[in-house]
């Protein structure tokens, strides 16, 4: 077994949601034949890697997140097959991939929920009654997406536990059977070759077994939600339904996996009242996940980007223990990791959550982009954010998203940011010769891929650039960092060093120009030492 286990440390990694990638068979949903024909334009980006979000069989009620088959692709995205082809074809090209796996549920429509004999593998309860004799959920514990996070059984005549759509049950960890399945399924993936995992909501496995009610939010405590108002899941701490601590036990089992293979990752989604603490105790030492991928600098409740919503996060996880306080030169393969995105496939893109709602702005959009590739840490692009595109406004009737369907009109759900890519300007943008799952908004065409390119000024030529020019940075992959103080909301002053190299590095976060340091600043205009836009 190979020691090199570090070439996701402040590697950058391309997201694709597969349903809107490229369709390759023309039914208007995106598939695994479709990415691996399109893996030359990602490798032209010059990221290291892609994450492609779940393709396993599934019903589809969340889009792939309620799995009904670990080991099988579903067929609206080809078959095993196809991906086999999708990971030589990346190989070829020196593409990591890592897969997208949801162990916290599964689909209601998994053999295992169905099968009377595997009942412990999920969450079940009695009822419990009120005064009137009524018929209650076991305790006060709440769906992500709204409602009691319990769903009646007639047949069994019990509540079971599901943290998002009651269409999702919750697996029972406390289970070992459970754990040496999942392990299992682990196993079957990187056998067949894949370079790593991310983790969804990696700190949902266990839960409390006593059931205890999860007590209220403390007041002026912060959360991370899509909602400018208090949802009933953001009143509450929720220290009983997730983050509890046997889960880093079972952590531990799938990093000691891992570690039977060379040059594997495991990358875990937290969420999480205290994010950036949890993260730190996830990645910490040689026998926890790789790194954590963080959704708290993507939460949509603050309309502007400042340095404190940049800054703080990183300088909290850092903090959280003396070894990453100041990395060393030579990153030590057993201190944590935190990976960064500015948007994905559940959140407004950010084009347009800090600029406009559903605009864009090309210095903004290049802006963002070397910000986030400057940061201490492993970057996730979306796609479609090298192209600058903004948040699509969907129509109540075009609406797909089982989330939005609950919280409409407050929050339009998370299709605005997973409608199809834009290769070129005919109708359909080339992602399809027929009518796409969701759709393409007319703002978009003009952002096309086909057009970018011609254009030496483009969003997407600006991001090639920037990111090739990274590759010979070492003070900006690993090294350390330093935030300089500022006075100023407006401005990130960044200092990305090493023993042997330094790279300085000013954002103007600001639509009106600033002045910092005697110089002025264009809106979101910025300076990194060496660097030259295209």
């Amino acid at each position: 077994m190979s020691n090199h286990v570090d070439w996701w440390r402040g590697a950058i990694i391309y997201q694709i949601y597969p349903r809107s990638f490229y369709d390759s068979n023309n039914d208007g949903i995106g598939d695994l034949a479709g990415i691996t024909q399109k893996l030359d334009y990602v490798a032209d980006l010059g990221v290291d890697g892609i994450w492609i979000s779940p393709f396993f069989k599934s019903p589809m009620k969340d889009f792939g997140y309620d799995i009904s088959d670990y080991r099988d692709v579903d067929p609206i995205f080809g078959n095993n097959d196809d991906f086999d082809d999708l990971l030589e074809k990346a190989h070829s090209l020196n593409l990591k991939v890592i897969i997208d796996l949801a162990f916290s549920h599964t689909s209601e429509e998994h053999p295992w929920f169905l099968d009377e004999t595997k009942k412990d593998w999920y969450v079940w309860a009695d009822a419990k009654h009120d005064k009137d004799n009524n018929r209650v959920p076991p305790n006060n514990w709440v769906s992500v997406f709204g409602g009691s996070a319990w769903e009646w059984c007639e047949q069994r005549e019990k509540y079971y536990f599901h943290n998002f759509l009651k269409e999702q049950p919750d697996l029972n960890f406390h289970n070992l059977d459970v754990q040496s399945e999942i392990i299992d399924i682990c196993k079957y993936w990187l056998d067949r070759g894949i370079d790593g995992i991310r983790l969804d909501v990696v700190n949902f496995y266990f839960h409390d077994p006593l059931l205890r009610d999860n007590p209220p939010r403390q007041s002026g405590a912060k959360f991370a939600t899509q909602f400018e108002k208090e949802t009933p899941y953001s009143t509450q701490q929720h220290i009983y339904d997730k983050s509890r601590p046997e889960n880093l036990d079972f952590i531990a089992k799938l990093r000691a996996l891992t570690d039977q293979y060379s040059d594997r990752v495991l990358v875990g989604e937290i969420g999480d009242d205290h994010p950036y603490k949890l993260a730190q105790e996830y990645t910490n030492g040689k026998n926890h996940l790789h790194t954590c991928y963080n959704p708290h600098m993507m939460s949509g409740t603050q309309k502007t980007l400042t340095e404190d919503l940049v800054r703080v996060p990183i300088e909290t996880f850092f903090a959280q223990h003396s070894e990453v306080n100041n990395l060393a030169e030579s990153v030590k393969e057993s201190s944590a990791w935190p990976s960064w995105a500015f948007s994905n496939h559940d959140v407004v893109r950010a084009q347009s959550r800090w600029y406009k709602p559903y605009s864009y702005n090309n210095a903004f959009s290049k802006m963002l982009i070397a910000l986030l590739g400057c940061l201490p840490g492993t970057a996730f692009i979306f796609q479609g954010e090298e192209l600058g595109l903004p948040e699509a406004k969907i129509a109540f009737k075009n609406i797909q998203d089982p989330w939005a369907k609950e919280t409409y009109p407050q929050w339009q759900g998370r299709d605005g940011c997973r409608t199809p890519m834009i290769w070129d300007n005919s109708i359909y943008c080339g992602f399809s010769q027929t009518l796409p799952w969701l759709p393409i908004p007319k703002a978009h065409h003009i952002l096309n891929i086909q057009t970018q390119n011609k254009e030496k000024t483009s969003v997407l030529n600006f991001t090639k650039e920037f990111i090739h020019w990274r590759k010979i940075k070492p003070e900006i992959i690993n090294g350390n960092h330093e935030f300089i103080e500022t006075s100023n909301s407006n401005i990130i002053d960044l200092r990305r060093y090493n023993s042997s190299n330094e790279t300085h590095c000013i954002f103007n976060l600001s639509c009106v120009e600033t002045q910092y340091k005697g110089q002025k600043y264009a809106p979101y205009a910025f300076h990194i030492d060496e660097f030259k836009e295209p």
